[in-house]
């Protein structure tokens, strides 16, 4: 008993948490009301492939996603004719395409990738200013060129700490906040950071005007929205510098992936919904190095429910959608077509799709 006292209090663990004051999760009213519109989701089979994390419709008509395998699949928008179109050999977690065709990708463990359309994947950065860029997320690439992108972590790299998942909650049960926003400019071949100091930096998306970008702060339920000539601002809780604004605060669940979608829309998934204990550790960081202490099964782990929302530039709410039954694992972002909703999802086996 006395073993495993001392091994509950002293036995080391790889965080250094930091204590911050969780605001009192706002839970399932108002714009985020219970509702199961996002239930009994149609599912595309994807012949023993995991993970569409991230779904893109491709210039050239195709449907696009990322799995679990390092693979990138094509397909038809009904699943048909699928196949791999590139394997990083790591894991992409977002993407877009730029003018010329080329799969501009964010490799977890790779950097900043180009991959063009014979499949071919060049690395374009994955170092800012002599930093490595640790954990790639999202990308979006803007009209001039340029292409925008979160660096998850600097603490926590997917390739070193067991994966995607494993290195995320590390960081966010740290709280150190270092994710940061870079840009690349592919005429200069330079990275530099918009801004730093996020807990877990995720998914991004850039205005109309494609003068700010909106980036989830995931370990803090936050939405921001930052000017894409800001230079290293540091944000934080009580950190909202000029070229900086919060659009959301104190959501109910883990923002994850940010797409654009028609009519103005902009769509946000949420990984997981809030989790009281998890809060409740916030101010308590000894709590949190005792957490990983316990076995994997024990961590407070939020449960599964799947919920995505879109809302418009100004921060109101439009849609609001969601599966308390969890059936669909993560639901880390939406997709939005003519005539399907397909959903994104971290661990899902099939990927989800909705008719409009």
């Amino acid at each position: 008993m006395l073993l495993c006292a001392v091994y509950l209090l002293t036995w080391p663990t790889p965080i250094k948490p930091v204590s911050w004051a969780a605001p009192k999760a706002p839970g399932y009213q108002g714009p985020h009301a219970v509702n199961d519109k996002l239930a009994q989701l149609n599912l595309l089979d994807m012949q023993g492939e995991e993970g569409p994390e991230h779904i893109v419709m491709g210039p050239d008509g195709k449907l696009y996603t990322t799995v679990a395998s390092g693979k990138i699949l094509q397909m038809n928008p009904d699943g048909s004719a699928q196949q791999a179109f590139a394997n990083t050999g790591g894991r992409v977690l977002g993407f877009d395409f730029d003018a010329q065709g080329n799969l501009i990708a964010a490799d977890a463990f790779k950097g900043l990738l180009s991959i063009n359309p014979k499949g071919e994947v060049k690395v374009l950065t994955d170092k800012v200013n002599n930093d490595p860029i640790r954990y790639a997320d999202a990308v979006v690439v803007a009209k001039s060129g340029k292409m925008y992108f979160s660096d998850a972590s600097t603490r926590f790299s997917p390739k070193e700490w067991g994966g995607t998942f494993e290195a995320s909650i590390l960081d966010i049960l740290e709280q150190s906040a270092t994710g940061r926003v870079l840009e690349f400019d592919p005429h200069t071949q330079t990275t530099r950071i918009l801004a730093q100091g996020l807990s877990f930096a995720n998914g991004v998306a850039l205005n109309q005007a494609e003068t700010s970008l909106f980036v989830n702060e995931t370990g803090k339920y936050k939405v921001w929205k930052i000017a894409l000539t800001a230079q290293n601002l540091e944000l934080g809780d009580d950190k909202v510098p000029a070229g900086a604004e919060v659009l959301f605060d104190n959501l109910p669940g883990y923002p994850d992936n940010l797409m654009r979608g028609l009519d103005g829309k902009i769509w946000l998934g949420f990984a997981k919904p809030r989790n009281p204990t998890i809060d409740a550790f916030a101010d308590k960081p000894w709590l949190r190095s005792l957490t990983l202490r316990l076995p994997r099964a024990l961590w407070p782990i939020p449960k599964a429910y799947g919920h995505v929302m879109a809302f418009d530039e100004n921060g109101k709410v439009l849609k609001d959608m969601q599966d308390p039954s969890g059936s669909y694992p993560e639901s880390t972002g939406v997709t939005e077509t003519k005539d399907r909703l397909y959903i994104q999802s971290l661990h899902a086996h099939g990927l989800g799709w909705l008719k409009k």
